[in-house]
């Protein structure tokens, strides 16, 4: 039974009232309220619950907020990953937008109407709407770290995940940017003349590979300090020789952008680059920086006279044409490192005149 008791101040003025509740197999379970009346039905619903057996803890998610959430996240998972630093603006926006409720507060209808109210943002930066697939990822983002808290940190969440009942904003076609007619030897032969001369032989070993530009390059960002002061922070270390078996024609990458590791093989093209590489004291295998290779591959493509084709679309190049050679859809996957065989749907735009041969 409840126990429904008043709280008053130093003058004997009643403040609020004081529900408590101890029942044999359940923690003690107090709360204040300002009404009398407040307090009997959360101790009369909480009752009810524990005696139909779906009585949740509710203490901690009702002191978290989600602010909080995501800052522990960020802190414990995301300086783990590769890429991690990537989702940090996300998690500034979320904490912008949803960082005063408490795990235990929020709901589908509140993650709703901050989802519309994110599709009808103006970008600072560019001017022109937030994108949908920026939206969606900052809803992923929440969600693992909602999930995190249930799964992993013993955070009770009354009402479940809310973001699994969020619809999800409707993504823009996926970018089918492919390599065409006499493009491949156009970007080749304008890579050669590049002042970066690490330019070409990173442009064959991604198309032969399908890795990530972090993956293959070594890269930097400049960030805030807690002062507000820029500083020069590594973000990806790039593939070291350690890490390459030209015996085995394999390339092990033990930091990947989805946390976990994976071995790529090599195909004869791509031995052949990193046999034609010299070797740096540094132990990198290509001994430039993404930020040189993405400015130099951009006037590559401009002298190419090759329009709308970014570094990135190699990766889908590279991805299709596993697909083109004949292997399936899990040889591909353990290739590029994709979770989910939606995601390498989105990477993976074949040639109908490739298909036509294979028809016979």
């Amino acid at each position: 039974m409840a126990t429904i008791r008043s709280r008053e101040d130093r003058d004997g003025i009643t403040i609020g009232w004081q529900a408590q509740i101890k029942r044999k197999g359940f923690p003690l379970q107090v709360k204040t309220f300002r009404t009398k009346a407040e307090a009997k039905e959360w101790a009369t619903v909480t009752e009810s619950e524990m005696m139909r057996g779906v009585f949740v803890q509710r203490t901690e998610s009702e002191q978290t907020t989600v602010h909080d959430l995501l800052s522990r996240y960020a802190d414990e998972v995301l300086q783990n990953l590769k890429g991690g630093h990537k989702e940090l603006s996300r998690i500034k926006v979320l904490q912008a937008g949803l960082g005063k409720y408490s795990l235990a507060a929020i709901n589908s209808s509140i993650i709703a109407k901050y989802r519309d109210k994110r599709l009808s943002t103006i970008s600072e930066k560019t001017g022109r709407l937030i994108g949908t697939q920026s939206i969606k990822h900052e809803l992923g983002l929440l969600q693992r770290a909602l999930k995190m808290a249930a799964m992993e940190w013993g955070i009770a969440l009354p009402g479940g995940i809310p973001t699994a009942l969020v619809k999800k904003p409707a993504l823009p076609a996926a970018r089918d940017r492919r390599l065409v007619d006499d493009e491949e030897k156009r970007l080749l032969d304008a890579c050669t003349n590049a002042q970066n001369a690490w330019l070409q032989p990173v442009v064959i070993f991604a198309i032969e590979t399908a890795m990530r530009a972090g993956e293959i390059l070594e890269s930097w960002k400049y960030i805030k300090d807690t002062d507000g002061h820029k500083v020069k922070v590594r973000v990806s270390d790039g593939l070291q020789w350690s890490d390459v078996d030209l015996n085995k024609r394999t390339a092990h990458l033990p930091k990947t952008k989805n946390g976990e590791a994976r071995t790529v093989p090599l195909s004869s093209r791509a031995i052949q680059v990193l046999q034609g590489l010299p070797r740096s004291m540094d132990g990198r295998v290509f001994g430039t920086t993404y930020e040189g290779i993405h400015q130099a591959f951009a006037r590559a493509c401009k002298r190419a006279e090759i329009d709308d084709l970014r570094f990135h679309d190699l990766r889908h190049e590279a991805t299709s044409r596993f697909f083109e050679k004949g292997l399936r859809e899990m040889q591909v996957a353990a290739i590029t490192g994709h979770k989910t065989l939606q995601m390498l749907k989105r990477y993976t735009h074949l040639k109908a005149e490739d298909l036509a041969k294979l028809l016979g």
